[in-house]
């Protein structure tokens, strides 16, 4: 795939004007892709592949080292926030707790200490499309300032590389968010190491990213939203229950209930899985309980007219134990005989 060289502004050597007698002499600049592909031959369609995958890696290298760059202090202009338009490919999922506020108040404190990268919008002059830095661009809306930005011409392909190597190497985004943006990545045309090369992953990776993102119905993930504490194995493990009408609609009836409304993202992600286990005990019934913040802390399971409950945190099943009669005794007290006879 041919690539523009991004970063020759940047990162190509500059020489004084002129070197004294006996100064080493200059490295030279490294080789285009295709010069260093050049020994490993070029015919036939492992050639070819090789020369793709090649190109990819080099583009998101550049990516990395403008990035390197760019925190290092380039010069940078300022732009009106309401003329950038984001990233054709979203990599992120919206929700509530997308952390807007907490940078919105850091950047009215210390200001916009990273500029953003973006290229020229490629159907609309005077406007713009964000490579990467799409948070600070929205912080920089609600304060009404400009946005410091750097300005690259950037292929389709270079956009998303280096979109998704700022996001690897700031690390701060949850599995199911790399695996929409590689699902989304391959959904615009792009090939497979195009995926490669903007995750960081090898062929087995990008497919378990693409997969996971096309087992699990995006209007459930998007209800669910990021998940950061919920990482591949466990995705995958809802990926796989979700095999079926019947399972899709436990799990969005799970996604409606009030329970799951009260959740932070990580307990949604638990509700769902949860609302997908399988029976126990000739078929008990499953309820999560939730903690402060909507957080799960155990569940109540049921089955004819006992109940067991089972919490995480052996810490906090002390302290009930500890508690219990003082709280069956208030129980008792709004209770008539009849009804906790048989239930205590």
């Amino acid at each position: 795939m041919a690539r523009k060289n991004l970063l020759a502004g940047l990162v190509a050597p500059q020489l004084p004007a002129g070197n004294p007698d006996g100064a080493p002499a200059a490295t030279p600049p490294r080789p285009e892709p295709a010069a260093r592909l050049g020994a490993l031959g070029r015919g036939g369609a492992i050639g070819a592949v090789s020369r793709s995958i090649e190109g990819l890696k080099s583009a998101a290298s550049d990516a990395e080292q403008m990035r390197a760059q760019l925190a290092a202090g380039q010069t940078v202009v300022e732009l009106d926030p309401s003329l950038i338009d984001a990233s054709p490919v979203a990599d992120r999922i919206p929700h509530e707790g997308g952390g807007h506020d907490d940078l919105v108040a850091s950047m009215r404190l210390s200001g916009q200490q990273v500029p953003v990268l973006v290229r020229p919008h490629p159907a609309e002059p005077g406007r713009y499309q964000t490579a990467y830095g799409h948070r600070r661009v929205r912080a920089a809306a609600t304060l009404g300032r400009p946005v410091r930005a750097v300005i690259r011409p950037l292929t389709d392909a270079e956009l998303v590389v280096a979109q998704g190597q700022e996001n690897n190497a700031r690390r701060d985004l949850s599995f199911i968010e790399r695996a929409l943006y590689a699902a989304r990545i391959e959904e615009a045309g792009f090939s497979r190491e195009t995926v490669m090369a903007a995750l960081g992953v090898d062929k087995t990776g990008a497919s378990r990213l693409v997969s996971a993102a096309i087992k699990v119905p995006r209007d459930l993930i998007a209800a669910i939203g990021p998940a950061p504490k919920v990482g591949r194995d466990r995705w995958i493990d809802l990926a796989t229950k979700l095999d079926g009408e019947a399972a899709r609609d436990a799990a969005r009836q799970a996604a409606a209930g009030p329970a799951f409304a009260a959740a932070d993202t990580d307990g949604r992600f638990e509700l769902v899985l949860r609302a997908l286990q399988a029976p126990r005990r000739g078929g008990a019934e499953t309820t999560p309980l939730l903690g402060t913040h909507g957080r799960p802390i155990g569940r109540l399971e049921r089955a004819g007219r006992g109940a067991r409950l089972r919490l995480d945190d052996a810490g906090f099943a002390d302290y009930l134990a500890a508690h219990l009669p003082r709280l069956h005794a208030e129980w008792a007290g709004t209770t008539k005989p009849d009804q906790s006879e048989g239930q205590a």
